[in-house]
């Protein structure tokens, strides 16, 4: 399996995990902000959505444009402003799955030379397509272990 391939693969993964993060909590439970991390569950949830739809954007700019400016954006901000605790946690999670699924499919299609094309993210700088995926595909990652707290702490396994 190619770099690139693996990397996609991974980044698809991620659907299986954000799905089982919200597996038998109640609306309540999902929604409770507890340690470790400010947001609840629910708004790790809806942050990875929000953050995979922004990262879609940029990787279609990268393949299309020459060198494109990627705009950061205000994940706190996002949650504090965009009340995550009242959207339908079945919508976003099946949103964050097509958005994954699709944005996988679209980056099978391109050729290997592709995943080197670059954008300047308004934070990171310079940054290739492969970085990306590879990026998202740890990003779920990142917050399970943040989610795998407040569930433990929830007493949920």
């Amino acid at each position: 399996m190619s770099t690139c391939e693996s990397a996609i693969a991974a980044y698809e993964a991620g659907i299986e995990t954000v799905r089982r993060a919200a597996e038998g909590l109640s609306h309540a439970q999902l929604n409770q902000r507890i340690p470790p991390g400010l947001w609840s569950v629910q708004e790790v949830i809806v942050h990875l959505l929000d953050s995979d739809l922004a990262c879609t954007h940029r990787m279609r700019r990268v393949v299309a444009e020459e060198l494109p400016l990627l705009i950061a954006y205000d994940e706190n901000a996002f949650i504090a402003k965009l009340p995550a605790e009242l959207l339908d946690l079945a919508n976003v999670l099946a949103l964050f799955e097509c958005n994954r699924r699709f944005t996988a499919q679209w980056l099978r299609t391109l050729p290997t030379e592709a995943f080197a094309r670059e954008g300047i993210h308004t934070q990171r700088g310079k940054i290739s397509l492969l970085t990306i995926v590879e990026t998202y595909s740890k990003h779920v990652d990142h917050h399970m272990v943040f989610v795998e707290g407040k569930r433990a702490a929830l007493c949920v396994a």
